[in-house]
């Protein structure tokens, strides 16, 4: 970011030019309220000969209280008070906190300043004279010195006041009412550009020149015209001008967009105002909220969209909950190669959601560790417009959508958002670096990662999950037997009938014989032959190998049938399986051996 951001934005927002007051000091500068007159920044530039750069610097009267954690602010370079902050401006630098800073600085200001004006006739005619108008040609036809009686009368409408641009707004928004039904037929050609354009700004001929634009524009036809004259049109709208109610107004905006716009005629900054503008009606006006978002800025809806994903991501899709992750962490994790296996994005999102119901039961919660709290914001809706407010609005509240609301208070507006100022970056990306970590060694996919020492506290919630995934994965490689026991008792009966035909008379006859006791079972638990071998051979410390691969078995299928026969006695796994061989857990050894018949030799 460099100090040229700062203060285009200082003007575009608040009307700020930036002031250089020290002649012996040409790379300082300041930026100053408008209303009270006090600084709100001061901006250093400095020449370094040994690096070949300007360093760029800046103070920022914001307060100390509640600022980012991030590198570029640090103790005020030059000012001295509690208030000033200092940062440093450089490719690093976050344009969005600095921003922030200074609408806090500038709100500060407003509301603990206050102006007196005095009656200054004679400073009010050097403002006059200072207006810069076109040079008149040297020859004017008829019906350029003919001033039409309407533009005579709103020419005396317009009064001086006491300067600010918020008398600007109200005389412009008298004399626009006036001229709300006039038309013209005097074209104009020429080019004009200025800031915060208004009637009282323009010749003459240009007046009627923009009127007779306008006139063939209510009619559907659009041609060019200077930026700074349409956007005087658009002024219009936002106050009702020429439009029967707020959604008559909204409609004639975009079918300016349409036909002005889309065709060429005007330029980015003003395509950029315009979306921003009609949000901001519709706010004031109360115009349905489904209606505003089509003016809402697609990454700012994006945004809110991931946030209520991942605060809430239980009841989402795998495939949401991972996109809101991207959305949120950067490319590096779609662009892993876990992302592209079949369970990839279904892992990643297993492991927010077990992360985030963790860390809710212990009693913290982990989106906001890393999204912060909804916060309250000063908003000061069409502020960068010609737009009298006409009065105070009521109480309200505005619901753009779950995260993201306008509310109003005494007549002023406050936004209520979560806002990337205080989104801990670092520590959701660190999260996520592990995860991919963890999961591309498991899959042995891609590049190993290096393990960082302050991702460790995510340990835990990953490695649950992989659990999981892994008792999964065996459950389904575990072969599965069906028996249908419905026909059992038929084959029974079907036996015996066959046993009796073979039998003779005597065989049938019954023989009393002596039944020697059963002797007592010599494994207490219920394995096949095949499983008992191999635990055999595991007492005798002689690999299972051959046993395993001579009966077709898996040998991480046959760990897990061995385990479930000794559970009940035992109450813990006694085989272990390391991706290689099986082996007997040295601690159960005696136990096992017991149970298989009292010898392990």
């Amino acid at each position: 970011m460099e100090l040229a951001d700062l203060t285009a934005y200082a003007k575009e927002q608040f009307h700020i030019e930036e002031q250089r007051k020290w002649e012996s000091f040409p790379g300082f500068s300041v930026l100053v309220h408008p209303q009270t007159g006090k600084w709100l920044s001061l901006l250093m530039r400095q020449w370094d000969s040994d690096s070949g750069m300007e360093i760029q610097r800046c103070d920022i009267k914001c307060g100390k209280d509640n600022l980012p954690p991030v590198p570029c602010l640090t103790e005020a370079f030059r000012m001295k008070g509690a208030s000033w902050v200092g940062v440093v401006m450089d490719e690093r630098t976050d344009k969005n906190t600095v921003l922030r800073l200074f609408d806090r600085a500038f709100e500060m200001e407003s509301r603990s300043g206050f102006t007196i004006v005095l009656e200054q006739p004679k400073a009010a005619a050097v403002i006059h004279r200072a207006i810069s108008l076109p040079k008149p040609p040297s020859r004017l036809s008829e019906a350029e010195l003919s001033v039409p009686p309407k533009i005579r009368e709103m020419q005396r409408l317009y009064s001086f006041g006491d300067g600010t641009f918020q008398h600007r707004c109200r005389v412009f928004y008298r004399q626009g009412m006036l001229m709300e039904d006039y038309t013209d037929d005097f074209p104009w050609v020429g080019n004009y550009q200025q800031y915060f354009a208004t009637y009282h700004d323009l010749s003459v001929p240009q007046l009627r020149g923009y009127f007779s634009w306008r006139t063939l524009l209510r009619q559907g036809d659009y041609h060019p015209i200077a930026p700074s004259l349409a956007t005087i049109y658009l002024y219009e709208l936002l106050n009702l001008i020429g439009a029967d109610n707020p959604q008559d107004s909204l409609e004639k905006m975009k079918a300016f967009e349409k036909g002005f716009l889309d065709k060429g005629y005007g330029d980015d900054l003003m395509r950029k105002n315009l979306r921003r503008w009609m949000l901001e009606f519709c706010v004031l006006h109360d115009v349905p909220p489904q209606t505003a978002k089509a003016y809402v800025s697609p990454e700012t809806l994006s945004q809110d969209k991931a946030l209520l994903v991942l605060e809430n991501p239980v009841e989402q899709p795998d495939e949401e909950v991972f996109e809101a992750l991207c959305l949120m962490e950067g490319k590096k994790l779609r662009q892993s190669p876990v992302a592209a296996l079949p369970q990839g994005k279904r892992l990643f999102a297993a492991i927010w959601r077990n992360a985030l119901r963790r860390t809710r039961e212990a009693g913290n919660n982990l989106f906001s560790a890393c999204f912060g709290e909804i916060r309250a914001y000063p908003w000061r809706p069409l502020a960068n417009a010609v737009y009298w407010k006409q009065e105070t609005p009521q109480d309200r509240e505005y619901i753009l959508n779950d995260c993201h609301r306008f509310i109003c208070r005494s007549g002023l507006w406050q936004e209520e958002k979560y806002d990337a100022l205080y989104f801990h970056k670092k520590r959701f990306q660190g999260f996520f670096h592990e995860a991919d970590r963890q999961l591309r060694l498991h899959y042995h996919t891609g590049r190993n990662l290096r393990a960082k020492s302050d991702e460790a506290w995510a340990v835990p919630y990953i490695e649950e999950v992989l659990k999981e995934e892994i008792r999964a994965e065996q459950e389904v490689l575990r072969p599965k037997i069906n028996i249908n026991l419905s026909g059992l008792e038929q084959i029974r009966r079907d036996a015996i009938i066959t046993r009796d035909s073979l039998l003779t008379e005597e065989e049938m006859e019954p023989e009393v014989i002596d039944i020697p006791a059963p002797e007592p079972e010599v494994c207490a638990v219920m394995l096949d032959e095949v499983h008992r071998k191999i635990v055999m051979a595991l007492l005798k410390n002689e690999p299972a190998d051959k046993i395993i691969n001579d009966n077709h078995l898996m040998p991480s299928v046959a760990a897990d049938t061995i385990n479930e026969a000794f559970f009940d006695e035992i109450g813990d796994m006694v085989v272990e399986y390391d991706g290689e061989s099986l082996t007997l857990i040295e601690d159960y050894r005696e136990d096992v051996a017991a149970l298989m018949g009292g010898n392990d030799r």
